[in-house]
């Protein structure tokens, strides 16, 4: 790793006409995995958009990674109103801040006049808040252990990320016990945790005790900054970016690849510069006094081994595929190159500033 780039689809995010379409883009774009929600109809709208980039070019195929939580998380959530509870003269302030496009108003056709379109929403909360009536509530759920264990056996699962808390121990190893031997299947294990203080160690640290007896592959520490933020501009990276700093200036944490997530954006690279946290050629001593790449699992310094991109990476490639909805309904992106070829300059420009990184 080093500069390893995943797509976000989102763990709620079920929309599989976008799914389809976005890891069709980014799988031509270089990404080097794509995480979708622990879903079979998702997880066959993501193989689907990847087998139909293949089909355009003969590149690499990423890897695939489902989504899951041992407990409540704000990436499985859903939102959600009665229509008749909104007044008619509502300017509607929901339907304007959701990044998604997953309320919407239907005025003058048939269905309701208001609603959210659940496969749409992943969650971000943003129209909570705004709803001057408070008429938006938040539903939350846990993936079912042995339905995802199912999923894995499939030949097209490569990896799972576990969304945590980090302060539920016993939840962790109840979903890590649950999955069982659907485990020796995957190439990567991912848990993905906030910022805990003083206290992110020690939760790494348990879990990654409950993970290492049956642990086969590699495994990574998914740093969630400011989740579901990417889109909102500059300041949102930050977060990121200040939990990576202080979690790689520490040399007594488990094995594993560290990754950013939560707030990343086109300026995370470049923050990542500036903190002296992106490098990916760069060698160290190691207790031999052998020279070892910065990137092996086996070092303690400091190194990010890649950014996953979420809502930013929906945001740039979404505009197009709204474009191409409005156009042509629902089709595939691949049959229209004007905006395939729009679409992928957008990723290529955003997983480009991490792939070109070398090329500075």
């Amino acid at each position: 790793m080093g500069n390893w780039v995943k797509l976000i689809c989102g763990a709620s995010f079920e929309d599989v006409a976008d799914i389809r379409n976005l890891s069709l883009v980014y799988t031509l774009a270089g990404v080097d995995c794509i995480d979708c929600a622990a879903d079979a109809s998702v997880l066959n709208a993501v193989n689907d958009g990847i087998e139909a980039a293949q089909a355009i070019l003969p590149i690499r195929r990423p890897w695939v990674m489902i989504s899951v939580n041992d407990g409540e998380d704000l990436h499985f959530r859903k939102a959600e109103f009665d229509p008749d509870d909104c007044p008619p003269d509502c300017s509607r302030p929901c339907e304007n801040v959701c990044p998604a496009d997953a309320i919407f108003s239907n005025s003058g056709k048939a269905g309701p006049s208001k609603g959210v379109l659940a496969e749409r929403c992943y969650g971000c909360g943003r129209c909570l808040p705004i709803c001057p009536y408070d008429n938006i509530r938040a539903i939350t759920y846990v993936r079912d252990v042995a339905a995802t264990a199912k999923l894995i056996q499939r030949d097209e699962v490569d990896a799972i990320e576990i969304h945590t808390s980090g302060r539920q121990a016993e939840s962790f190893q109840q979903l890590w016990n649950g999955l069982g031997d659907s485990i020796h299947k995957l190439r990567l294990v991912a848990v993905s945790l906030p910022y805990l203080g003083d206290l992110t160690i020690p939760a790494m640290d348990s879990m990654y005790a409950t993970m290492k007896t049956s642990l086969h592959c590699l495994n990574l520490w998914q740093l969630d900054g400011r989740p579901m933020s990417g889109d909102i501009g500059r300041g949102a990276t930050r977060e990121a970016i200040k939990f990576a700093l202080h979690l790689a200036s520490l040399e007594d944490k488990p094995k594993g690849f560290l990754q950013l997530a939560g707030g990343t954006n086109a300026h995370t690279v470049e923050g990542l510069k500036k903190e002296r946290l992106f490098r990916t050629t760069s060698i160290s001593d190691d207790s031999k006094g052998e020279k070892v790449p910065l990137d092996s699992p086996e070092t303690s310094h400091a190194l990010i081994s890649g950014v996953a991109f979420g809502g930013y990476a929906r945001k740039i490639v979404g505009r197009v595929l709204s474009s191409l909805q409005s156009d042509y309904g629902y089709a595939r992106l691949e049959d229209h190159p004007d905006h395939l070829l729009k679409a992928l300059q957008a990723s290529l420009a955003l997983v480009g500033t991490v792939k070109c990184y070398n090329a500075n």
